[in-house]
């Protein structure tokens, strides 16, 4: 039976009550993860300068968490891609619906980008920052206009990837998988299986099978949100706590402001120039907003996010299809926001004055430049392409990574918001969303 719903006389269904609803174990989990992450950090390391048990459960916690979304992304994204290709021909202007999809990602991420423009040139936040014991590092990883097209061509048929990650002094070897190559891989298998014809359809079958075990899957983890709540923002309060801000506390405000001012009231504009209640759709996005915030990753979120975009009526075989890309390409956050904010942060550190041209730049870079970086990973590749473009130090990279995780959850927020902003914009647009759905409670089935 739903978590969000009882039975009563007659068969008919009555709303649960708040204190059993999934948004209300969300808050209570919040309220522990900070006491508990408050407790962790009090507690402080161990003689020998290890983390605490405390600290290393909460960070146990929310790693499993996190691993749990991962694992479900690629067998998700490449079954509900596949079954959208079998039957988004059936929708009428499907070629449409990509382009306006595409068009929506570009007019909310250059909004984005201006904002951030003028909060960095209105707060100045570089300008005599307290930054002056932080290490001055290039970053390892830049990002690049070629990765764009290297990141489009899969390495093997699974989209595999062995990445390197250093861990107290030494170098292991992580597996993992590219979100932009399984996206090409599976949409070029849903091509081939259409145009193959009868001879396709028991794969096209045992795909829909799967898909639909994938979700069942799926709604369990949802289920467990609440406790990896408590251990990844439990961890992160323990391991950087709300003093680190105070080393570049003017960016951080700027970059938290910018983001407020894109959730706040931007989104809601659009959602009501287009007819839709802002409140409503809130009210659906919240789960995925929250994960975002404290996993800090849109491709560890993505099933969460194309749960909730179903749930706000956009048909399912076009949030299959739109979700997965957005999830790379889509990073008003990431993409637009930060990297503007950062890099007048940066030219005003260093003194280096920027031009008419420079903001044109910055708002060219940020439009287009999230493809270019979708193969990589992070806001920091995204802000050294926007650096090496404009010309500016990477090494100002390193003023900025002491904050970095903190201002991460608030980003990755507003990514996954995006992410589903635009499939309901554009749905609403083509008259093929589901209002009913739309205005409906939002709360998550966790059903098992």
């Amino acid at each position: 039976m739903p978590a969000s719903a009882s039975t009563g006389k007659g068969g008919a269904r009555k709303p649960a009550p708040f204190y059993h609803s999934f948004g209300f174990r969300i808050l209570i989990a919040t309220i522990l993860a900070l006491v508990l992450g408050l407790i962790a950090k009090a507690m402080g390391p161990l003689a020998d300068g290890g983390a605490n048990g405390l600290t290393v459960t909460l960070e146990t916690v929310g790693s499993i968490f996190v691993q749990l979304l991962k694992v479900i992304v690629p067998p998700l994204v490449f079954t509900a891609i596949v079954a959208s290709i079998a039957t988004i021909g059936e929708m009428r202007n499907a070629a449409r619906l990509v382009w306006q999809s595409l068009l929506w990602f570009a007019i909310t991420a250059l909004i984005a980008v201006s904002i951030g423009i003028v909060l960095g040139l209105l707060l100045q936040p570089g300008i005599h920052a307290g930054a002056g014991d932080v290490a001055h590092s290039r970053p390892s990883t830049s990002g690049g206009w070629f990765d764009f097209l290297k990141g489009l061509v899969p390495a093997n048929i699974f989209a595999l990837e062995i990445k390197s990650r250093l861990t107290d002094g030494s170098v292991s070897s992580v597996p993992g998988f590219n979100t932009l190559q399984l996206v090409i891989l599976s949409i070029t298998i849903g091509i081939a299986a259409l145009k193959t014809g009868e001879a396709a359809q028991p794969f096209l079958a045992f795909n829909k099978s799967l898909l639909a075990i994938v979700r069942r899957v799926l709604r369990w983890l949802i289920a467990l949100t609440p406790i990896g709540t408590v251990g990844l923002l439990g961890n992160a309060v323990a391991q950087y706590g709300w003093d680190t801000l105070g080393q570049l506390g003017g960016f951080a405000l700027t970059v938290y402001l910018g983001l407020a001012l894109v959730l706040l009231v931007v989104y809601p504009v659009l959602l009501a120039a287009h007819g839709l209640n802002p409140v409503s759709f809130f009210r659906h996005a919240w789960p995925a907003m929250q994960v975002g915030f404290v996993t800090r990753s849109s491709i560890g979120t993505l099933p969460v996010t194309e749960e909730v975009t179903e749930r706000l009526g956009v048909p399912r075989s076009y949030a299959a299809f739109i979700v997965p890309l957005g999830a790379t390409t889509k990073m008003d956050g990431c993409a637009a926001i930060y990297p503007a904010v950062a890099a007048l942060f940066i030219a005003q550190f260093y003194q280096i004055p920027l031009g008419l041209a420079d903001y044109g730049l910055i708002a060219f870079v940020s439009v287009l430049g999230s493809a270019a970086t979708a193969g990589l990973t992070g806001a920091i590749v995204m802000l050294t392409l926007t650096l090496s473009t404009l010309g500016l130090p990477l090494e100002g990279v390193g003023l900025l990574l002491a904050i970095d995780p903190i201002i991460d959850m608030g980003r990755t927020a507003i990514n996954v918001t995006g992410q589903a902003l635009v499939p309901t914009i554009v749905s609403k647009r083509e008259g093929i969303l589901d209002e009913a759905a739309y205005s409906g409670s939002g709360e998550v089935v966790t059903e098992v």
